[in-house]
């Protein structure tokens, strides 16, 4: 049956920044495949910890702060010890700074960098690595950002990390396909989530917003469940490398 393409009963999905929002929209939809879900984040992800067993599956709560790409080789020790194994790497754990270019600071740039891109590569890796030990598939899903397709304004290092997640999860299609990893990212749109409440509640801003998607409605964090749970599984044994936009048609205006 082509649905049983889709199950992912057995395997263990390792999710950064499922507290809120679209890691937890994402790492419940895994959850809900089938997945036991590793989280790891900030702060204590209570409301994702409740959803996530209410399905039946396992979820391993691991606190670190990925500005600092030294609590790597933990967060993937802890994940084996705990579960066993890792086959399924969601990274999205970002942030965002917003000021003009003419203004922006190193700080504010290394900040959004060091999370939004050198943590997710050194994390990638250490899984690949995971992967490779385990004689085994893998399928790694980065989450990227329209602002890996459009330059925006007043978000510099938000733009240039995005733009070069979309570069890395190519090269690293490029070379972990022969070894059974899949690496593909998905670009989500205007998403209805703590970060864009502001802009909600900017009624001429949310006006121009809505005017500009073709589906006439922000997204919301179950709107990535399917793409993820897809990206995750079998059905996209084949598909390498690729930006999936979920983005109700921003992309295509």
């Amino acid at each position: 049956m082509a649905l049983d393409a889709f199950n992912l009963k057995g395997k263990v999905a390792l999710v950064t920044g499922c507290d809120t929002g679209l890691g937890q929209g994402m790492a419940l939809g895994l959850a809900q495949a089938g997945c036991d879900i590793v989280g790891v984040n900030i702060v204590e992800p209570t409301e994702t910890i409740e959803k996530i067993r209410e399905t039946g599956q396992k979820f391993v709560d691991i606190r670190a702060d990925l500005q600092s790409i030294d609590v790597i080789p933990s967060i993937v020790d802890r994940a084996v010890t705990e579960l066993g194994k890792i086959d399924i790497l969601v990274n999205n754990a970002g942030i965002i700074r917003r000021n003009d270019a003419i203004e922006f600071s190193e700080k504010d740039w290394d900040d959004v960098m060091n999370i939004n891109i050198k943590s997710l590569f050194f994390l990638s890796q250490a899984v690949a690595k995971q992967f490779i030990s385990q004689e085994s598939k893998g399928k790694i899903i980065n989450v990227a950002s329209m602002l890996s397709f459009q330059g925006g304004i007043r978000v510099p290092s938000y733009t240039a990390s995005k733009s070069a997640v979309m570069g890395v999860t190519r090269l690293l299609a490029n070379e972990w396909a022969s070894k059974g990893i899949n690496i593909n990212a998905i670009a989500p749109g205007y998403m209805a989530t703590n970060n864009t409440q502001a802009l909600r509640a900017d009624e001429q801003r949310n006006k121009d917003i809505l005017d500009r998607i073709p589906a006439g409605r922000w997204g919301d964090p179950s709107d990535l469940a399917g793409p993820a749970v897809f990206l995750a599984s079998s059905a996209s044994d084949y598909i390498n490398g690729y930006t999936i936009a979920v983005d109700g048609g921003w992309l295509a205006r």
